[in-house]
């Protein structure tokens, strides 16, 4: 049984003076069923089914007496197809041929190697003599195939092959799939669970701050079949991706989270539906240059009023941090869940069981990561409008406080470098502020890296003020020099790049030895979230009689802990990787040739850093391609989808894949920010790194690196 559906979303029977709308049967027409919709505000619609389906029709009502054991406003409820069909209750359906849902059944019996074929049409067009199907429907379908193949050709790398090609065009595919209507009315939803926010003693809930918010928009969802609500900062990942394809709509999701409907007004981006209170990381203003820089790339000029607007909202957003995550002024950011679920020692959103308060070296570099993020797209609007050149010194500024922080000062001389193991590390502050470095070798560590800008000739002669400002500070502090990497006028790298980095030359080495390690984090399959050094060693601390560890896990989690039912204590995520990869060849605009690395750590093989970039994208892609027996990663042990024709070539953007193996773990139908797999394919098979190195004005192959 095959069951086209159409259907009412149920607004009448909540929303005051709504009219219930109408789908009707429309009279036989030789060969075809069809459906008549009737509605206020959209009018008239036709749903033409061809072969003369039965129509099925009821009401989209809740079954009250099926859930809460009170009587049903209608006879017809919405599961009542399904009541007839499968327990085949004959009074489940509306005889008349009326309601606000309806399906047409096939009965289709397909035998092996056979297809079978239904066509659809949904139009405005009402019922005519010559019918809705022939010709010129097969011609119309032929068309947009014909289309869609050309625009995914015209977007794919030449040198990319038949399998590249595949997953590139799936995963963007998928990504346009997962866009969603979403409709969340907090004032109303927050009134219906009795939390009114004007009542001090209101019910207390979750989300209850949110009052003023309205989401009523199509938004790109993490995976509109398991999870059909946006996320903060994977709708960023998501954007990257979607710039490929639909600009305009990466450019109009970033102005939704940035809406006075979503954005609160303190300056909070709202994190997903369960708690917008959460916080996840601040990579909008990441995705903001990158979009800016992409459509430059393509259409030969960015959009500057986009990059206006962006710029005003992460303004409010940016405050909202620095007063409310950097609790001691000292610029060492707390931030707590940032989306990384169990990556720690403690659940990072709840008080800590020893007391005191944790400083996150991911949190840190976030925040390292946004002042750059802005500073740059301050840098880009100073070439159209000089005002922009203050608002960027602020940023700047701010960026050399948090490296003098994040790696001397820390509040009381503990500061998250760790000088005898060569890597970043949460510190535990304690109420007798006493600090303990928690040694967990993850994601945490190699964050910092992420936090690199190259500043490019043009650029600075369009901010002297800034450039004399900074130096000034420089020689006012020269601890700054030795907290970070910063270009002075005398040591500019390849093409007069300068480079503002949290991790020097000599750190960034001592960090990519472990992190490009297979015996660490390297996978055959990309950078795990945590090191495979703790399978043998295990990290471990006891609070008040309690043991605390941390091990490696390359699968799921082997428990519950901390609530969460993602793992990032092994497996590989797409978003993180992406991060590291443009920073990679960020330090690469600026050190070209002259910075060489062992990649993979042991193996004598130097690398410069575009080559280990490439290296680690080849790695990620190859999660999905076919290996040499012609075995995809993905699908892990799936004898169904390794073997079978109809399913081998459909490949499933999985929320994370196996350590070691590969394998797709998670939501199944992620796609969301493993869809940035898309974006790895065609940096990698259209850029030309000798070009970016020699292009002094940011060029298009530059920008496409991430810039």
């Amino acid at each position: 049984d095959l069951l086209p559906t159409l259907w009412f979303r149920n607004t009448w029977s909540w929303l005051e003076g709504e009219k219930r709308p109408v789908l009707k049967k429309l009279a036989a027409m030789e060969g075809v069923s069809a459906i008549e919709t009737s509605h206020d505000e959209l009018g008239k619609r036709y749903l033409y089914c061809e072969g003369e389906p039965k129509l099925l029709f009821t009401e989209n009502e809740t079954n009250n007496s099926r859930i809460f054991g009170t009587p049903n406003r209608t006879p017809y409820v919405k599961d009542g197809i399904n009541e007839f069909i499968v327990n085949e209750k004959q009074d489940a359906l509306n005889p008349d041929g009326i309601g606000t849902k309806a399906a047409a059944r096939y009965r289709l019996r397909v035998g092996p190697g056979e297809t079978k074929v239904i066509r659809l049409k949904f139009t405005a067009n009402p019922p005519a003599k010559a019918g809705p199907f022939g010709t010129r429907f097969d011609e119309i379908m032929a068309t947009r195939i014909r289309e869609a193949d050309e625009f995914y050709k015209s977007i794919t790398p030449p040198k990319a092959t038949e399998d590249e090609a595949r997953v590139m065009r799936q995963a963007l595919a998928g990504m346009l799939w997962s866009k969603q209507h979403y409709y969340f009315d907090l004032d109303k939803w927050l009134e219906e669970h009795g939390a009114d926010p004007s009542n001090p003693r209101a019910r207390a809930i979750r989300n209850k701050e949110w009052f003023h918010m309205v989401n009523d928009d199509v938004i790109s969802m993490p995976d509109k079949w398991e999870y059909p609500w946006y996320a903060a900062w994977d709708l960023a990942f998501h954007c990257i991706a979607l710039a490929s394809v639909d600009t305009d709509f990466a450019k109009g999701q970033l102005d939704l989270l940035f809406n006075e409907l979503y954005l609160h007004p303190n300056g909070q981006i709202p994190a997903y539906e369960w708690n917008f209170n959460d916080v996840n990381p601040p990579v909008h203003a990441w995705a903001a240059i990158y979009i800016y820089n992409m459509e430059k790339a393509m259409r030969g000029k960015g959009d500057v009023d986009f990059l206006k607007r962006a710029f005003g909202k992460l303004m409010l957003n940016f405050t909202w941090w620095v007063n409310r995550k950097d609790r001691f002024g000292k610029n060492i950011f707390e931030g707590g869940f940032l989306g990384l679920d169990n990556i720690g020692v403690f659940d990072r959103s709840a008080p800590l069981p020893t007391g005191g308060h944790l400083e996150q070296a991911d949190g840190t570099a976030w925040m390292a990561l946004f002042c750059e993020n802005m500073a740059e797209i301050g840098a880009e609007l100073a070439t159209f409008d000089p005002v922009y050149e203050d608002l960027t010194m602020k940023f700047v500024d701010h960026l050399m406080w948090i490296a003098v922080g994040m790696n001397h000062m820390g509040g009381t001389g503990e500061g998250l470098w760790d000088e005898e193991d060569g890597f970043y590390y949460d510190v535990l502050r304690q109420p007798d502020g006493t600090a303990k470095r928690l040694k967990v070798r993850s994601m945490v560590g190699l964050l910092p890296l992420c936090a690199t800008m190259v500043t490019e000739k043009y650029q600075r002669e369009h901010m002297p003020k800034l450039l004399d400002h900074f130096r000034a500070r420089i020689k006012h502090r020269p601890e700054i020099m030795k907290s970070m990497h910063v270009t002075g006028p005398d040591h500019y790298g390849v093409s007069e790049r300068g480079l503002i980095a949290i991790v020097n030359e000599e750190r960034l080495r001592r960090i990519l030895t472990k992190m490009l390690d297979e015996n660490e984090f390297l996978s055959p399959y990309g950078i795990r979230a945590l090191s495979r050094c703790h399978a043998e060693h295990p990290y471990e601390i006891k609070v008040a009689h309690e043991k605390f560890s941390v091990n490696y896990l390359p699968a799921e989690s082997d428990s519950g802990m901390f609530g969460g039912n993602s793992n990032w204590r092994g497996p590989i995520w797409l978003p993180v990787n992406a991060l590291i990869i443009r920073a990679l060849t960020q330090y690469y605009l600026y050190y070209g040739d002259n910075f060489k690395i062992e990649c993979p750590t042991g193996s004598g093989r130097m690398m410069n850093l575009y080559e280990v970039s490439k290296e680690i994208s080849n790695r990620l892609t190859r999660i999905f391609l076919r290996d040499g027996h012609g075995r995809r990663p993905v699908f892990g042990g799936s004898e169904k989808f390794q073997n079978d024709p109809n399913w081998k070539d459909n490949i499933l953007f999985y929320e994370y894949f196996h350590g070691d193996n590969g394998a797709g773990l998670g939501a199944s139908h992620q796609t969301g920010w493993t869809g940035i797999v898309a974006t790895a394919i065609r940096l990698f098979g259209f850029l030309d790194p000798k070009k970016a190195l020699e292009e002094g004005k940011l060029g298009a192959f530059a920008q496409m690196a991430g810039r």
